[in-house]
């Protein structure tokens, strides 16, 4: 009985332990090496692929292949720089729990690091496949991801220029092989590109000299 107890005791130290390793937020410098490793800019129109989103999230297709042979609406996502985590939202809303306060704030750290000014970042919102419809899932996600965008601007004074939130909801899972997986729920900052150089400003004209007056005859 002594031996049960011990060996049941270990087993809930094991798992304390395994549970807190999974919800320790990332550095800062965690962050910054998935993401300083920017070689070229992936060919994406994010207005375009918004619009690819929702339409295919609300498409009746006769023929779809299901969500685990679905295919990636924007597989170049594949080839940026990117940082992937767990975000706890409150169930079906785009509010952030305070247990993921710490990871957003840790993004942001990581966002104003001298080696990833120069960029700009997709912020990409996913979500496992469940009872919803798709569509619902696709806003869902946009919505998550806008959240995260506005707590950056808001409460970190990250540039709005410098982040392009996307939700791409049930058309590109991270684990196709389990679409009902909590990890297709993650949240990924992809580096995107490179920041704008903004054109210099044209110094004003100078006035023009102001013309002689005549001189008076005497």
């Amino acid at each position: 009985m002594r031996a049960t107890r011990i060996a049941f005791t270990l087993g809930l130290v094991l798992l304390a332990g395994a549970a807190s390793a999974q919800t320790t937020p990332p550095t800062r410098d965690d962050i910054v090496g998935k993401l300083n490793h920017f070689e070229e800019a992936a060919e994406l129109d994010l207005p375009a692929l918004k619009t690819q989103v929702m339409e295919r999230a609300k498409a009746r297709i006769k023929n779809d292949p299901g969500p685990v042979n679905r295919p990636p609406i924007a597989p170049d996502l594949a080839n940026l720089p990117t940082f992937t985590t767990q975000i706890q939202f409150d169930a079906d809303t785009p509010i952030i729990q305070p247990a993921s306060y710490q990871t957003v704030g840790r993004i942001a750290d990581a966002l104003v690091h001298t080696s990833l000014l120069p960029y700009t970042f997709l912020i990409v919102g996913h979500v496992e496949s469940n009872t919803k419809t798709r569509e619902a899932n696709a806003i869902l996600s946009q919505r998550r991801a806008d959240a995260i965008r506005d707590v950056l601007v808001n409460t970190f004074k990250i540039s709005t220029k410098r982040l392009h939130p996307i939700g791409l909801g049930e058309e590109q899972f991270l684990d196709r092989a389990k679409p009902t997986s909590v990890v297709n729920s993650q949240l990924q900052i992809a580096t995107f590109a490179k920041v704008p150089e903004e054109a210099p400003a044209h110094p004003a004209a100078a006035p023009a000299p102001a013309a002689k007056k005549p001189a008076r005859k005497h």
